[in-house]
């Protein structure tokens, strides 16, 4: 049983884990890639409204 706390205690302890400097890194890549789809999807909306806003000017 004590080998058992013991590496429960070891587990708690350890600071393998990823870091603050990761986290932010993850961050950083996930709002990069949000504002790339929001431009994208922002683009090809501006592109269909000018389509519609023509056909209706006929």
């Amino acid at each position: 049983m004590s080998k058992f706390t013991a590496s429960v205690k070891k587990f708690l302890v350890s600071e393998d884990g990823p870091t603050a400097v990761e986290y932010a890194v993850m961050l950083a890549l996930i709002v990069v890639v949000c504002i790339t789809a929001v431009t994208s999807v922002g683009t090809a909306a501006n592109g269909k409204f000018d389509k519609i806003a023509t056909e209706l000017a006929k």
